[in-house]
């Protein structure tokens, strides 16, 4: 039932815009494999082989730490609602930190937002589709506005304390290249 392209087509795009939450995978070449649900809006299709992705402040960054290693990425949509569908995007990826040259004129292409920490431009090189007749139906009902809430009450310099404290090394201690208060 799996389908393998070379790009993302028109309807593999339409299906994306349509998705409010997909799914990013990375792993080192040791240590734990990481999956992580993103929602908000944080992507951007920018062609048949290129996405950009806003990574929000979070509780980890296991990305940036296994991309800094093993440069391999993929992102996963599934469909919970009428047309079953998972899509997943293959590739590679250039990080761009906050405060790196490049990273603001990326980011100006998402609603502001003060917890932005990196943008991820993500060189596609397989696309698979499958069936998706096991996800199960589940409704949209909104954006949780949380994130967005506790960035803005912590401010620019408490953002950033807080990626000294908690995001420049993943839970496997691989560093990650964020910018630390010392930077």
């Amino acid at each position: 039932m799996a389908k393998q392209f070379e790009a993302l087509t028109e309807d593999h795009r339409s299906f994306i815009a349509a998705q409010p939450l997909f799914f990013v995978g990375s792993a080192a070449e040791t240590g734990r494999v990481n999956v992580s649900p993103k929602g908000m809006d944080s992507l951007r299709v920018m062609g048949p082989n290129r996405i950009l992705w806003r990574n929000l402040t979070g509780s980890g960054n296991e990305t940036a730490g296994h991309l800094a290693r093993v440069n391999r990425i993929t992102l996963m949509w599934c469909s919970f609602e009428t047309r079953p569908l998972i899509l997943r995007a293959y590739g590679t990826a250039t990080v761009l930190h906050a405060k790196e040259p490049g990273f603001a004129e990326q980011d100006a292409l998402f609603p502001p937002d003060p917890g932005a920490r990196q943008v991820y431009d993500v060189a596609v090189d397989l696309v698979q589709s499958s069936c998706g007749y096991a996800v199960p139906f589940m409704d949209f009902v909104e954006d949780r506005r949380v994130l967005e809430g506790w960035a803005e009450k912590k401010g620019p310099e408490g953002v950033r304390a807080y990626w000294t404290e908690k995001n420049t090394a993943t839970i496997d201690g691989f560093e990650t290249g964020l910018p630390t208060d010392a930077d």
